[in-house]
């Protein structure tokens, strides 16, 4: 029996796709976020120059 829960990997396979997931995730939040501050910038340089 301890041979076999030793042998057995689908837990282990279970446990990479959600590192994949969460890397994936993290990779996701970098980028919006700096989309996000970049776009923010660009609105704000476009309402100083309509207010002058």
């Amino acid at each position: 029996m301890f041979a076999r829960f030793l042998k057995d990997e689908s837990g282990a396979t279970a446990i990479e796709y959600g590192l994949i997931a969460a890397l994936i995730a993290v990779a996701i939040i970098g980028g919006v976020t700096a989309l996000g501050t970049s776009a923010n910038d660009t609105f704000n340089t476009v309402a100083e120059e309509i207010a002058v």
